[in-house]
């Protein structure tokens, strides 16, 4: 007897029973539409066991939404069920993989091989998560000339190549010193890549041109306004104008334009508090407070965050530990400031009492999600036997790591331990180094401007 194949069996059910009750790919991203990402799965799940690529990665896209461990292993397995299909497929995963914290270096060659096979493919997507993983793991691709390979993606016409070429001069550190080929590729790009809104910002706070800014601001709101760009875009914006490292500050200007999206986007409500925080003759405690509570009415981490540092230092709000905790608590599973202000808390023993243990998990956390003050602390804490037993190996590693802070504490303390580090321990120290830096793998790409380009 031949075999039914399980699309003829659906279409039988569909045609018997008129199609109530049976999966369907429209549905599904109705639902999404609507907020439903419950209906969408249950829809994408059944279509997916049916062999439907496109169904397979949706309910992949979804898992990687949910964002948990177990979640991002099931999105892989889903997203390598469609891979022979579809260059989609290989796009999502070559980005899943990439982007795994704990990658070994078989995995990284597979993400760079499944975003090239895409790009080739016509995936443009795939182009920058493929030059970041070149540039974040070198010793992987000891082979590859990424400024080349960058420069003949330009020749041929790749629009994404030439937002390479910025994120390129970003992490070489080269960027001040091509400010006006980056405003150029921008100009050319805007329309089409709305992240050039911040990088153009960027370019004219460094170049202190007040009249392009403001003629870029108005362009962006009325953009904006018309729907062509999101409210993410212009809090980012406003985030650079307010930016002191980037140049002189138009705080006026980032609060109106953070005010305007605020009722319809809530984040918006704790950069607003954030702006207050950093400069306090825009507005008192009391509005800050009242933006802050509309940013936790909308269970938005960010404002737990703030809400605790405010209690923790006790400069603008009177001090209290109980409270600090209670509210970093909530921000700490996405914030990694909030770790790092919870291992001083547990560390200083503002609660009555030292928990070492404590400290040493949230300061971690926090250290692995890039905060440089936190490798410091962690530094402290392992050579001064903080609550803990000396290790000096432990105290090498984080020194080290605290070093870009660029600053004479930071600099004193790795030189300190570096000599009274023993020849017998420094392998030892070296290669806990190389570990550690590889665990924390692509925590560096969450604090890229460009971000917003990787779907």
């Amino acid at each position: 007897m031949a075999k039914t194949s399980p699309h003829l069996l659906l279409l039988s059910a569909a045609l018997l029973s008129g199609c109530a009750g049976l999966p369907d790919q429209r549905l599904a991203k109705e639902a999404l539409q609507r907020g439903d990402s419950q209906l969408a799965e249950q829809h994408f799940s059944q279509l997916a066991e049916l062999g439907y690529v496109n169904a397979q990665i949706g309910l992949a896209d979804l898992q990687v939404a949910k964002g948990s461990p177990e979640d991002l292993d099931k999105a892989e397995q889903t997203y390598r069920l469609a891979l022979d299909d579809s260059p989609r497929a290989q796009a999502r995963l070559g980005r899943l993989l990439a982007r795994k914290t704990d990658s070994s270096a078989a995995e990284r060659r597979e993400a760079a091989q499944l975003l090239n096979a895409s790009f080739s493919a016509g995936e443009p997507g795939s182009l920058l998560p493929l030059v970041m993983l070149y540039l974040h793991y070198p010793q992987d691709f000891p082979d590859m000339n990424v400024q080349q390979r960058i420069a003949t993606w330009r020749q041929q016409g790749y629009s994404q190549a030439d937002l390479a070429q910025i994120l390129f001069y970003r992490t070489q550190g080269t960027y001040d010193q091509h400010l006006d080929e980056i405003e150029s590729i921008c100009q050319a790009l805007l329309s089409e890549a709305d992240t050039c809104y911040a990088e153009l910002a960027t370019v004219y706070q460094k170049q202190a041109a007040a009249d392009k800014q403001q003629a870029l601001v108005k362009r962006l709101m009325s953009a904006y306004r018309s729907g062509a760009v999101p409210a993410q875009r212009v809090d980012n914006v406003a985030s650079v104008l307010a930016d002191t490292e980037l140049g002189q500050p138009d705080t006026e200007t980032a609060q109106q334009m953070l005010e305007s999206i605020a009722p319809d986007y809530p984040a918006a409500w704790v950069s607003l508090a954030r702006l207050l925080y950093d400069y306090p003759a825009l507005g008192d405690i009391e509005q800050m407070q009242a933006y802050l509570e509309q940013g936790r009415a909308a269970a938005l981490p960010r404002a737990e965050l703030l809400l605790g540092r405010l209690y923790y230092e006790g400069k603008l709000l009177p001090q209290d530990p109980q409270k600090a905790e209670e509210h970093l608590r909530k921000a700490a599973p996405s914030e990694p400031s909030a770790n790092y202000f919870l291992g001083q808390i547990y560390l200083r023993g503002y609660l009555g009492d030292i928990y070492p243990q404590q400290a040493l998990d949230h300061l971690l956390s926090a250290a692995r999600g890039g905060q440089l003050n936190a490798d410091f602390a962690l530094a402290q804490m392992f050579s001064q036997g903080k609550g803990i037993q000396p290790d000096l190996a432990n105290a090498y590693v984080f020194s080290q790591l605290a070093l870009p802070k660029d600053t004479p504490a930071a600099i004193e303390l790795a030189s300190e331990i570096n000599q009274r580090l023993a020849p017998t321990e420094r392998l030892k120290a070296e290669r806990m180094l190389r570990e550690e830096r590889q665990l924390r793998g692509n925590a560096w790409q969450e604090q890229q401007p460009m971000q917003a380009q990787l779907p």
